[in-house]
């Protein structure tokens, strides 16, 4: 069973595998955001790319499991929002224009795959735009996330993935879970007008 089978089946045992809301730190750092053209990469079922679309922007919502576009296209028609969805690996996607804002919240990949997910996802961002990343981090690796600290991020990982673009936030951020309180790297970087 490859990589995408196994999500789409975790799709397939809920109804919903994650709040309809955004994550909570999307919502925080991008609210104020003036609307322009987005990425989510790894959309799942769409909550973050639907929240943008909702608030103006042009989004494109990129996943390999065909269980969570479907399910993201559903959202995106209810909540009565257009978002281009693609059914891709986000290893493999290769876009046809830059972004406003290139979102990443919680990918989590062996180092080589992360690294030349960071460097196309960086290439992405267009002049004046902002990268945006979430991810599980690695000081409370199991409470929240996967339990392999190899795969899990830092804020230190995260600058250092994101070079040249100019950092503006990378921190360590944490919430309460039902497995106790957790840890989430969060970045906001941005790559200054031409």
């Amino acid at each position: 069973m490859s990589e995408a089978e196994r999500w789409d089946e975790r799709y397939r045992e809920a109804p919903l595998s994650w709040p309809a809301e955004p994550n909570e730190f999307v919502e925080e750092e991008l609210a104020g955001l003036e609307p322009g053209t987005a990425v989510d990469l790894a959309c799942g079922e769409g909550r973050n790319a639907v929240w943008l679309a909702e608030r103006g922007w042009q989004v494109t919502g990129v996943d390999f499991s065909s269980v969570a576009i479907d399910r993201a296209r559903r959202m995106a028609a209810e909540r009565g929002v257009d978002v281009e969805w693609i059914h891709a690996d986000i290893l493999e996607w290769e876009p046809a224009r830059t972004f406003d804002l290139v979102l990443i919240v919680y990918i989590h990949l062996p180092p080589k795959k992360r690294d030349r997910l960071m460097r196309n996802a960086v290439g992405w961002v267009a002049p004046g735009g902002r990268f945006f990343l979430v991810g599980h981090d690695a000081a409370t690796a199991g409470v929240s996330g996967p339990p392999d600290p190899e795969i899990l991020w830092t804020p230190e990982i995260a600058v250092e993935s994101t070079s040249p673009l100019e950092v503006v936030v990378a921190e360590r951020r944490y919430r309460d879970t039902e497995n106790g309180r957790a840890a989430d790297t969060v970045l906001l970087a941005h790559r200054p007008e031409e």
